[in-house]
Order: structure tokens, then sequence, then C-alpha cells
């Protein structure tokens, strides 16, 4: 994402990819409607004050390089649906900003973002902090992924043993965004060993769903977080990124909005792979806590049998503060 400045002289300051001056000449600048850089059309302004002024900026989606956004009165509605209308196509979007407020919303709009934030001084520091955030998110998507893909796989864990796991703190998270069948949270009592525990997106005739959801086991469990490391669910927090895992394996990122810690009963799962290692999982004994099966089916915890075969995964190093080493050590 890039921040253009507006600029009544030439000016040289880190972070800045362009000036928006009013000379017409140099830097970025508009007239009728036209935009230019250093002299040169290569883009439209459209100045927001109406439905009609709307609609003109979205007839211009790919037909142009670029779009500048002005406002009557700013607002997120407009940027959305411009962003909505250029999606998939070249054109890029440059949003004005008037106070700081608006920086983050512009540059997080559908997740997707505006590629310019247009901003005078006032805004000026938090555009750059924006800049640095779709920076950041960038390389972190970008890097994670890769390591996601060769540090978890899923495979099928043999239920070993299914016995009452008396009470205890157990752990909801909720997350600010939709989850879908088939996903859910790896956890586990071990660093070595996890299951699969699927989202409250099946429908139940005691409860509705929660799609948001997922009634993810004991304080004491590990989970993945986006980065590829581990936190303890107890240390979890709001704004925390957990990693979402599909039962075919894909995964994505989710971030969390609340937490939820209440004392319930517990079952306490014993499971082990195809090549014996061993792993233990407490989870709350309630018909809508479910695991996937091998089949991509989910199960309810309270129907688990011994032998029944479910998704998870397991890693040959343990953790110091979340991230994997290979220093010998044994968890029971």
């Amino acid at each position: 994402m890039e921040v253009w400045l507006e600029s009544a002289e030439s000016v040289s300051l880190e972070g800045i990819d362009a000036l928006f001056m009013h000379d017409g000449q140099t830097g970025i600048s508009s007239k009728d409607g036209i935009l230019y850089r250093d002299g040169v059309p290569f883009g439209g302004h459209i100045h927001i004050d109406s439905e009609e002024a709307q609609s003109k900026a979205r007839s211009l989606a790919g037909t142009v390089e670029w779009i500048l956004l002005t406002f009557e009165d700013w607002s997120m509605i407009p940027i959305e649906n411009i962003l909505a209308a250029t999606d998939a196509t070249p054109t890029k979007v440059a949003a004005q900003i008037r106070q700081p407020i608006q920086a983050q919303g512009a540059a997080f709009a559908l997740d997707i973002g505006v590629d310019a934030l247009l901003c005078d001084e006032t805004c000026l520091e938090a555009a750059l902090v924006v800049k640095s955030m779709r920076l950041e998110q960038l390389s972190e998507t970008q890097s994670t992924q890769s390591e996601r893909n060769e540090q978890i796989k899923l495979e099928t864990m043999t239920i070993t043993e299914v016995q009452e796991g008396h009470s205890g703190d157990r752990v909801c998270i909720d997350l600010l965004s939709m989850l879908e069948e088939g996903e859910g949270l790896l956890i586990g009592s071990t660093a070595r060993a996890f299951v699969l525990i699927h989202g409250e997106t099946v429908p139940s005739k005691y409860v509705p769903t929660r799609p948001f959801r997922i009634n993810s086991g004991s304080v004491d469990a590990y989970t993945y977080l986006a980065d590829g490391s581990t936190k303890y669910l107890c240390e979890l927090k709001s704004g925390d990124s957990v990693l979402i895992v599909r039962k075919n394996g894909h995964s994505r990122a989710a971030t969390v909005g609340r937490m939820k810690i209440e004392t319930r009963p517990f079952i306490l799962l014993r499971f082990k792979d195809e090549n014996t290692n061993e792993g233990h999982a407490f989870i709350q004994q309630a018909e809508t806590v479910r695991l996937v099966l091998e089949n991509g089916k989910v199960c309810s915890v309270t129907n688990l049998e011994v032998g029944m075969r479910i998704l998870g995964c397991t890693l040959s190093s343990t953790r110091h503060v979340g991230q994997g080493i290979s220093a010998p050590s044994e968890e029971r």
C-alpha cells in the first residue's frame, strides 16, 4: 500500500511514496476528474458526494490504472463498494482520509484495503502505521503459509482410551470470522500430538449453532497460532491470530474476538498415530463438541469409542515458549 502526502511544496519524508501537488507538473495531481502523475494522465478522480458519483467511480473499474476517491462526507461504504467493483481488475484504488482514525478502516476495508492513502500531515503518522501493518500482514501470510505446509500435515489418529476427565476450566474461542463445516482448531495436551476439534457449525436440536466458536478444551492445552508457533489456551487473548485448519489440510488465519473460560466436566481422550506416537486431550463432555473422523464426517465427543479413527497431527519437536526445538523432552 502506498502513502500519498498532500503538499504545497516538494518535500522528502521516509515512507512517502508520492506527493500530491497542485501545480499539475510534478508528483500526483488532479484536474477536471483526471489523475496525473508528473503531468501524464494515469487515472480518474471522483469526488464522492452522491450516489451518482459513486456509480461513476464504479464504472471506471477495469478501464483506468488508478481511481482516486475524495469525499464530501467521509464514509466507508463507498470505499467498500469501489473495492468490490475493482476486485479482480487491474485498477487500483486510492482514498483520501481527513482524520487519523479513518486510516485503518480504508487500509483494511473488505479485508482487501485500498492501494493508496491520500493524506495531509495531520494524518501522516496514522497512514504510515497502517502501511507498516499491511506490509507485515503480507509478509506473515507469505512466510507462514509455506511453514504450515511443511509443519502441519493432517493424519489419522486412533483412539486408544475414552474416560472421565473430571471437571476443570474449559476454553471456548470466539472468532471475528465465521467458520465453515470441516474447519476447526488443532488441540493437544502435549506439544507433539493434536486432534482437530470442529467448530460449532453443526445444527443441534438442543442449542443454536455458534459458527464463530470452537469449544477447544482445557486451559493447559496447546493450539497453533497463524505464525506456526503454539500457545496454551489460557494464554490466548482478543486480537491473537490462530490457525484454522480444514479437514482437507488447508488452513487460514482467524482473529480471536473473545475467550470464554468456565468450569465444565471433561472427557480424557487418548490417541496414537500410525507410528504409535501417543497424545491426549481433555475435551468438554458435551454433545455439541465434535471431532473430525477419518472420512471427514464429524462425531460428538459423547459418542467416541476406542478404535475410532480421527484427524489430527503429530510433530517430532517439543516446544519452548511456543517455538519448536529439537532438545529431548518427555510429556505424559
